[in-house]
């Protein structure tokens, strides 16, 4: 099986090479990564500008790109093969929550799965990578779950499934004080702290954004609740942003406002 990995952190980042480490002992994997970090690019794609990939010493490809360009660029011809799985990861704190319209961990496990291939991002969720070996084997454990199916597939054993795009975090805890894995929905977060202003050397106001807010939404049913219970959080994730419970209400008020050209 063959999976690519890839994150938001940059390519020398600790969580990618425990992630590569821990997964190249269960299937091939490759990365390809961003050259610098580009935390919170979520699903930018450079457009404007060249980028040019490169290959460091332990022969990890890395672009300077967008997460989501690592993946784009190597899925529509670096690689010169399909991926049975695309990863990213392990970031360096949490993406729960509002964390995930943000993050560039996500992003590039999007682009995986808007390419139609099964994608996973993995996050810990405190800075600082404390207990990084626990989490790159729980990361390992979970994928190796799902290569199966993957591999039944790739032979044809299996008729192919839809993509899925599952979100992860994992709490900077020991082993022995992980207890076990929850399937959960996203939480909410306050809105983020006032942003900070500098004075440059020039004199000139710079603007730094903002901590992100607390937990607002963090019940029983939520990543937050459940990785602060002690499990790591898995969540499911859809790209469809369309709000359908509404539609017919706008339908309806927009053809009362333009009853002249009324919406179909």
């Amino acid at each position: 099986m063959k999976i690519l990995i890839c994150n938001d952190d940059g390519y020398q980042a600790s969580g990618i090479l425990a992630l590569y480490e821990a997964l190249k002992t269960i299937a091939d994997v490759e990365v390809v990564a961003p050259e610098q970090n580009n935390s919170a690019k979520s699903n930018a794609l450079t457009l404007h500008a060249p980028m040019y990939v490169q290959t460091a010493a332990n022969g990890f490809r890395y672009i300077n790109g967008t997460p989501a360009d690592c993946v784009h660029i190597a899925l529509t011809g670096l690689l010169g093969y399909r991926p049975d799985l695309v990863v990213s990861g392990i970031n360096n704190g949490a993406n729960m929550g509002d964390d995930t319209i943000y993050s560039g961990t996500v992003g590039a496990a999007m682009e995986g799965y808007l390419f139609g291939i099964p994608a996973i991002a993995f996050s810990q969720t405190e800075t600082g990578w404390a207990h990084l070996d626990v989490a790159a084997r729980r990361a390992r454990d979970l994928v190796a779950q799902m290569l199966p199916s993957l591999e039944a597939v790739a032979h044809g054993a299996q008729p192919t499934v839809a993509p899925w795009l599952l979100n992860v975090n994992i709490p900077n805890f020991p082993e022995d004080q992980i207890r076990g894995v929850k399937v959960a929905r996203l939480g909410r977060r306050h809105a983020a702290e006032r942003v900070i202003t500098q004075i440059s050397p020039r004199g000139q106001t710079m603007y730094w954004i903002g901590s992100a807010g607390a937990a607002k939404e963090a019940g029983e049913g939520t990543d937050f609740h459940a990785t602060s219970e002690g499990y790591v959080s898995v969540t499911p994730l859809q790209v469809d942003l369309t709000h359908h419970e509404q539609l017919s209400g706008w339908a309806q008020t927009l053809a009362r406002i333009n009853p002249v050209n009324p919406v179909v």
